[in-house]
């Protein structure tokens, strides 16, 4: 009976208003109180949904990346890690993120999101097996040198500068065996003939380098075009040079046999050779025998290269010894010597080396029939005429360059055999 009394003292005196906002305040914190109960619940699959629509918007192909390609990234796996980086950055704390993986494990029926990414790891050591086949770089591929369309597209870094008939191909073909060189096949002929067309189009015709990559080309004309140095120390000044050199008496027959192959109605070697054989007087200006005034040419090109970035290789030696010649070769450009002995093979019909692959059991590769002709017969009077002409400039171009290719021995050897 008091309590009653007292109850009914107390609401008499509060107003009714008050007591309402009371009561609606209680209810109101209940219902605060009800929904953190189910926060979880109700927050877990709208983060995974977000993780969701994430992994859409990286099914666009523009999202695949360069590096995903090179390290054969499976397109699920990435796809699966960018959604839960944006599925990061919408959670602000941390167990919110560890409790959607887990809601995301346990569920009983997995999302789009889940399906795929599972569907994606079922195949991906296919597609990993898939990528290592499109980016790795094989032996064969090694051997011609091809590069996938990665890379960038540089100036040449050495060019074989000549000497035409010296030898040159074969020097190309042998240093593209290498996985650290990148060559033109063709011959640019851009700083005799095509140099108005500019820098870039020279770059253009160079192959892809990846970085630690040497691009390279050869032309043998530059040696003996008086504006080359000028025009190439214009581009690089640094640049490597690499002139490969031949007996100038065993060079100019054969460069005559090659337009003798083309054009077999030109007079004969005798006739070319000679302003007047009666006299003996000596055509230099025939380019045949000009090219191997090798010191005259050389004079210009050390106008404006030092010697210490130019090699020269032994035409000669190149035959007989091609590994020999290829370790300086290799050495002089910066390379490791990869090139050995292994990767050649006399070929006793055409006169000279074929490359091969030491690991491959296949016919090795030789150079063109354009290589390796049988010269024409030539009276050996001529021959010794020329071996006399040539030996003041030998003697000069060995003193320039500091080496001594032993033409003059050569020339002691064919006379001999001529007397006998």
């Amino acid at each position: 009976m008091a309590l009653w009394s007292s109850t009914q003292l107390f609401t008499s005196k509060v107003p009714r208003k008050i007591l309402f906002m009371f009561t609606l305040s209680l209810s109101v914190t209940y219902l605060f109180y009800s929904l953190m109960s189910c926060y979880n619940s109700l927050q877990f699959p709208l983060q995974e949904n977000y993780a969701y629509q994430g992994r859409l918007v990286t099914d666009d192909p523009t999202f695949v990346t360069l590096r995903e390609k090179l390290y054969s990234v499976s397109p699920g796996l990435t796809e699966y890690t960018e959604a839960t980086a944006r599925f990061t950055a919408v959670s602000t704390a941390r167990d919110d993120e560890q409790r959607t993986v887990e809601w995301i494990r346990t569920q009983a029926s997995p999302t789009k999101s889940v399906v795929y990414y599972q569907q994606q790891q079922q195949q991906q050591p296919e597609k990993e097996e898939k990528a290592r086949q499109e980016f790795s770089t094989t032996d064969s591929e090694l051997g011609v040198n091809c590069t996938s369309d990665y890379g960038e597209k540089k100036l040449p870094q050495a060019i074989i500068i000549g000497v035409k008939k010296g030898g040159t191909r074969a020097l190309l073909e042998a240093l593209r065996v290498h996985p650290d060189v990148r060559a033109v096949g063709n011959e640019p002929h851009f700083f005799d003939r095509n140099y108005e067309k500019g820098l870039d189009w020279y770059r253009e015709l160079m192959p892809s380098t990846l970085e630690g990559q040497i691009t390279m080309e050869k032309t043998p004309s530059y040696f003996v075009t008086s504006h080359a140095p000028k025009r190439i120390h214009s581009m690089a000044r640094d640049i490597k040079l690499i002139i490969v050199v031949r007996n100038p008496v065993t060079r100019a027959i054969s460069d005559y046999t090659q337009t003798l192959s083309k054009k077999p109605e030109i007079p004969t070697f005798e006739v070319l050779a000679f302003k007047n054989r009666t006299l003996g007087l000596i055509d230099a200006s025939w380019s045949a025998l000009r090219i191997g005034i090798y010191a005259l040419h050389l004079e210009t090109w050390m106008q404006y290269f030092p010697l210490s970035q130019m090699h020269f290789v032994s035409g000669e030696r190149l035959i007989v010894d091609p590994a020999g010649e290829m370790a300086k070769v290799q050495d002089f450009l910066g390379l490791k010597r990869i090139v050995t002995d292994k990767h050649f093979y006399f070929n006793k019909t055409k006169g000279f080396p074929c490359l091969k692959k030491p690991e491959d059991s296949s016919m090795p590769r030789c150079l063109g029939k354009s290589k390796g002709r049988t010269h024409p017969k030539i009276d050996p009077d001529v021959i010794r005429r020329l071996h006399k002409f040539y030996k003041p400039f030998n003697m000069m171009f060995y003193q320039m360059t500091g080496q001594n290719f032993e033409w003059e021995l050569e020339a002691e050897h064919e006379h001999k055999s001529a007397q006998d």
